[in-house]
Order: structure tokens, then sequence, then C-alpha cells
């Protein structure tokens, strides 16, 4: 068996990883890597943050899989400092996506060592010519996806990326993708069950600059807010924002504070244009209600009169209903993220030119 040297050289890295040593670890919702090559056996070695030392800790352990092709072969949650993973008769044209899926805020899984056959020839998967970074919350997650009883708390065991309407648009489209999201997260407010109290410690924006946001730490040494994102290492030809669900539940019908929401969406999305200069941004927002998307398109129409930025728009994405269900904490099952899918990705196909 010989080892594949985890480097951009060797593997197309997807999200934002953070190389230490020999492990690349894994932060965001969906980060990993891809390559093809793998013939007969692979083995791979996951290290676990420190979440994982913690006993007890169900609910926040991270959880990773392991894709050949379309089908996952491995799915497992870190609840020990170290895990491995054999699988058997690979192809030598497999595609091996390793991606993890659950998110940054409750713990880190780091890719600490990938083995193949000694006649293997690993390849790289070619970048795509269509770039996506998706910014969001909870949604963008695929929060509780795989529990469909709304009664259920939140648990990392039960959220699944690839089953959310973000990452079903980048494959609908045929791109490439980078997350940055967080549950509960939000421009003005994290999420609240009290109106009359702010969450202040729930701001996406403060965290955007940096690998993201965690509990845990990546190795046992730096946490990913401590640590900057160089935004030259992944250019997205688009961004998509999708952020508010949470402020709502602070904001309710208070005029000044939706009003507040507005201005400091609308500052944000100067951060977001400052480090996505020629970068497309869609604002798509409504699938856990709707009720900020007016402020949202005011947001965007202020910034284009003051800037002249035609490459700003705003997207509706359909409000889950529950007539098909709803997963844990009424967040969307994965159809209710297949329809809002469906509309984003004919919609970017639209602004994007993207046949």
């Amino acid at each position: 068996m010989k080892r594949i040297e985890l480097t951009q050289q060797q593997v197309k890295w997807v999200g934002r990883v953070y190389p230490a040593g020999e492990t690349l670890w894994l932060g965001m919702s969906g980060s990993g890597i891809e390559f093809t090559g793998a013939e007969g056996t692979l083995e791979v070695v996951f290290a676990g943050g420190e979440a994982s030392r913690v006993k007890g800790n169900e609910g926040n352990y991270a959880r990773a899989a392991v894709y050949i092709g379309p089908e996952r072969r491995a799915d497992l949650c870190m609840d020990e400092p170290e895990k491995r993973v054999r699988l058997l008769n690979l192809g030598k044209d497999d595609r091996v996506r390793i991606i993890k899926l659950s998110e940054c805020a409750m713990s880190a899984v780091g890719i600490r060592a990938v083995w193949t056959e000694d006649q293997a020839q690993v390849r790289l998967v070619p970048v795509s010519s269509r770039r996506i970074e998706f910014v969001g919350d909870s949604i963008t997650c695929g929060y509780g996806v795989d529990d469909e009883d709304c009664e259920h708390p939140f648990s990392t065991a039960t959220e699944d990326v690839t089953k959310a309407y973000a990452y079903k648009t980048a494959m609908a489209l045929g791109a490439d993708y980078s997350m940055f999201s967080a549950s509960g997260y939000g421009i003005i407010s994290g999420y609240t069950p009290d109106p009359s109290r702010r969450e202040v410690s729930e701001l996406l924006p403060p965290y955007y600059e940096a690998y993201g946001l965690s509990q845990d730490t990546f190795g046992g040494v730096s946490r990913p807010q401590e640590l900057k994102w160089d935004f030259s290492r992944y250019v997205p030809d688009l961004v998509v924002l999708n952020l508010g669900t949470n402020d709502d539940s602070y904001c309710q019908d208070d005029p000044a504070r939706q009003r507040e929401y507005q201005r400091e969406y609308k500052a944000f999305l100067r951060v977001l244009r400052e480090h996505n200069p020629q970068a497309v941004i869609v604002c798509a927002f409504g699938l856990m209600g709707d009720r900020l998307y007016p402020f949202i398109c005011q947001a965007c129409e202020e910034l284009v009169q003051e800037t002249g930025d035609e490459r700003l728009y705003t997207v509706r994405l359909p409000e889950q209903d529950g007539s098909v269900g709803y997963a844990a904490n009424y967040h969307p099952i994965e159809r209710a993220h297949g329809l809002a899918a469906e509309e984003l990705t004919a919609r970017l196909r639209e602004i994007m030119d993207w046949r």
C-alpha cells in the first residue's frame, strides 16, 4: 500500500480545508477532498478534533462520509480521536470524495492519511469552470435533514449538507462549491427564543474572513476563527448569500429592527464584494419564512444605486409549508430542500447564462 499525499498537486481540495503537518482539517460543511485512480483498496484514517475526546458528546461529534462515485460507502461520527475506513474493489476511474457532512461550529475532523494499492495511479479531479460560494445558516448546513421529527433538537448526527439546497444546486449546475455556514447565526442577531433579547454572540459576518468558527480546534492547536482565510485560494464566479432566518426571530415586525437588519445586510454585501470583486452575488431567501425578504431587496437596490454594482441579484426561495413534512426543529426536510434547489438552479442558470 502507498500513501496518497494530501497536497493540491495530488488531490483536489474542496472548501476551506486547513493543512497542518500531514493532516488536512475539515471545518465547514461540505469541505473535503476529491481524486480518482485509487484502484483496488482504499483506506482512510480520520482524526477527531477536541470534541471527539469528550465522552457522552452525542449530538456534537463531527460527521463525515466517503463516496465512491455516486455511492456513499462510509458514514461516520467522530466519537473517537481516530477512526479508519477500509473500502474494497475500487475501479481505476472511480471518483473518490471524502467530505464533512456536519457543520464547523460544533466540531472538526481531519483526514490524517489516505492509502491505496501500490500500482494505483492517483489523479486530480479537474477544476470546474463554474465555482460557487454559499454563505448561510442552518438551512445551508442541512440541519436535521436526516430526522423527520419536527420535535427533535439539533444533532450533528442528523445533519447532512449533501441533502440541502446549496449542495444540490451546485451538483445540478456541475459547479465546484465552498460553504461558509453555521446554525443559528445571523446578520444582527442569532436565533433567539425571546424576541426581547438579541443574540449577539452568533453573528456570521465577523467570521467570514477566517477559516470558520468553532468550539473545536484543528489538531488541538488553533480554532478556525483564529486562522485568516486566503481569498486567493478559491475565487468564485458566484456567491449565494442566504442569511436572515435567525435575525427574523429577533426582528419580528419591529420596523426599527428590520431597518437595522437592512443596513447591516448591506454592509455585509460590501464585505462580500471587497473579497469577491468579480463575482456575481445572489441574495436568496425565504425557505423558512420570507418576512425579511423585502428588506434584503431594498438593501440590494440601495447598494446598486450607491455603487452602480450591476452584478447583484435577489431570489425568493419557495417557503416550506409543511405539505411535504418537516425535519428536526421544523427545519426543511430533503424534499423541501429539493424544491428550493430547483428554483435556485433555474434562476442561477438565467443569471449566469449557465446552460
